[in-house]
């Protein structure tokens, strides 16, 4: 059961029912003595000892807006007739800890704000040990458990993941911005897994706090935190916290299934690739994806992701599918729609596959070099300029790093940077993430400032491997020296010579590299080729390029600071290609370093390709 069955919170007749009472205790953290209910569970007897759940309310609340408002008593006798609970104590306090705790006057002010967070120590010196004394309590942190709704959500985060030696279970409904950053939350991810035998963290889908939890949700997923993230339909209300008191409560104090905790959820987050306000697509937690599309008037409907799915049609005319658990990175997709293939309209779209195909970006783990993040950031233009090589117009893209234009006296290195088959010069610019992985670069001082120039590799004739053989290669190396270059040097501010230049490319484009670096090398001095090689079947094309290899290998050699090959491990396309291209350089004497990056011909690898080849320039 992934949400509340109707009728839930409402009382049933003839059930055991458990008791409220209401306490009051001494606070010497407040110097008064404040109140709080607390629920014992049916059947209680004080000659038996109880775990406890500490439930806290919002910024507008007191000890009573839970009984209020969600009714937490007919939830768990509820629970309890089903048998689907754990006996507990649930204890239900004054998060606002100050000498007039009353919701009263400005709630927001900042005095009221501060008491949140001065519960912390109420909470662990004053009332703990009060229930502890006055109730048959279990004390260890394996019995104890903190939850909050809104801003009792942010309280149960930061003082439960803050106190991990006093708290094993922790639950977050809708968190408010009280809600410590991440690194705060979990400083020691390892720590927390160790300790941690739940950690919940539940938002409504129409929710306006709901980045506050996704931001959480985000890190502790590229940090391996084992944990519930629970999207449901709503708003920021009673119903989605009674739905998280009900779904939470049920895992409390009970041996967990860690490698389940992924599937706990009615909804995934929007897809980061989807078009504004586009719900779906939407990837759950463990990188399914739901994909959705009203049409009634379809007969059949399929998700083509590679593999074909059938799509399911509900009364409404809406068809849904859930897929498989996907990888991370870039997945080109479309929608077949009565047999015909077409870009789904929610979600952005890239030229890929020899057409403009949508796109799905699936969250991975050992991508943070790609995030946004909030450091300086520099800029992709554009440039058209015409081709007498090809007779055409045509363009590139350029990133020029923070601080290009602050000073007119600097000028930069470039690396001319090539797309794969069936892509184009926005490849880079777009899927590539090419001026978040610099900017990130820049800002750990890990790269120097370059200009990256994201070139066209089509150069026009026929499509394919078929039409790919010298004749489009050396095409391809006269524009680049014709006609890029001197435009890139008359119209940026860009250092000269062979050691300012690296050429790097990925699929079609590392062979592009290999045929124009390898014959320039006087022009330069760095060539990174990603999961690429000379066609190990081709050899009119790869002959020649040996023979020139094996004449110049001293030249090769001394002129290049650095030959990359990199691959996306055995699952790649090219693997077999550049192990025997490996092979034969080795043979010829030519020096070269060799990476290896595992998930095959893929956008993940080769922005990491990037991401460590750019390191090693100039």
């Amino acid at each position: 059961m992934m949400e509340a069955p109707k009728g839930f919170d409402q009382p049933v007749a003839g059930i055991a029912a458990g008791r409220i009472d209401s306490i009051s205790y001494t606070s010497k953290t407040v110097g008064t003595v404040r109140k709080a209910l607390v629920y014992t569970p049916p059947g209680y007897s004080k000659k038996k000892k109880y775990p406890v759940l500490y439930l806290l309310h919002g910024i507008g609340g007191d000890e009573k807006e839970w009984l209020k408002g969600g009714r937490p008593q007919v939830i768990l006798d509820n629970l309890y007739a089903a048998g689907k609970l754990k006996p507990m104590l649930v204890v239900m306090p004054n998060g606002r800890a100050m000498t007039d705790e009353r919701a009263v006057g400005n709630i927001y002010g900042p005095d009221k704000v501060a008491a949140f967070a001065n519960f912390e120590k109420d909470l662990l010196t004053d009332l703990i040990p009060y229930i502890e004394k006055h109730y048959p309590a279990l004390t260890t942190r394996e019995n104890r458990a903190l939850a909050g709704l809104s801003m009792g959500g942010g309280q149960s985060l930061n003082f439960g993941l803050g106190n991990l030696d006093k708290f094993a279970w922790v639950g977050g409904f809708s968190s408010a911005p009280n809600t410590r950053q991440p690194e705060q939350l979990v400083p020691d991810p390892a720590k927390a897994k160790k300790l941690l035998k739940l950690l919940w963290i539940s938002c409504g889908d129409q929710d306006g706090l709901l980045p506050v939890s996704q931001r959480t949700h985000d890190y502790l997923y590229q940090n391996n935190v084992p944990h519930v993230y629970y999207l449901e339909p709503g708003g920021h209300d009673f119903k989605v916290w009674k739905n998280g008191l009900y779904m939470f409560s049920q895992q409390l104090f009970k041996p967990v299934d860690v490698a389940a905790l992924p599937t706990y959820t009615v909804l995934g987050a929007p897809a980061a690739t989807n078009v504004r306000n586009a719900k779906y697509p939407q990837i759950l937690p463990d990188n399914r994806a739901v994909f959705r599309l009203k049409a009634p008037g379809l007969q059949k409907a399929q998700l083509d992701l590679g593999r074909k799915y059938d799509m399911v049609k509900d009364s409404a005319g809406t068809w849904t599918v859930t897929t498989d658990t996907l990888s991370r990175g870039l997945h080109y997709y479309s929608l077949i729609l009565d047999g015909l293939p077409i870009a789904d309209p929610a979600s952005d779209t890239f030229y890929g596959m020899g057409r403009m195909a949508s796109g799905i970006e699936i969250p991975g783990r050992g991508t943070s070099f790609y995030a946004l993040r909030d450091v300086p950031h520099g800029e992709v233009r554009e440039r058209r300029f015409y081709s007498k090589v090809t007779n055409s117009w045509r363009r590139f893209f350029v990133y020029t790093p923070p601080g290009y234009d602050a000073d007119p006296a600097a000028k930069y290195p470039v690396l001319y940077l090539l797309h794969g088959g069936g892509e184009d010069e926005t490849g880079w610019a777009k899927q590539g993430k090419t001026d978040l992985i610099l900017d990130n670069l820049l800002a750990d001082k890990k790269a120097k400032p370059m200009l990256v120039v994201m070139l066209d590799g089509n150069m026009g004739g026929p499509g394919g491997l078929a039409g790919f053989g010298e004749p489009t290669l050396k095409r391809f190396e006269d524009e680049l020296k014709q006609t890029v270059l001197p435009m890139v040097e008359t119209n940026y501010r860009v250092a000269p010579g062979a050691s300012n230049r690296a050429l790097a490319g990925l699929s079609m484009g590392g062979l592009q590299t290999l045929y124009a670096g390898m014959k320039n090398t006087d022009m330069f001095q760095y060539l990174g080729v990603f999961s690429s090689g000379f066609f190990a079947n081709n050899t009119a094309l790869s002959d020649p390029q040996y023979a020139f290899m094996k004449a110049n290998a001293g030249t090769i050699n001394t002129n290049l600071k650095q030959l990359w090959l990199s691959m996306g491990g055995p699952e790649d396309i090219a693997y077999a290609n550049n192990k025997t291209m490996r092979a034969k350089m080795d043979e010829l004497g030519i020096k070269y370093v060799y990476s290896e990056y595992p998930g095959g011909h893929t956008w993940p690898v080769w922005r990491h390709d990037l991401y460590l080849f750019a390191q090693r320039l100039f």
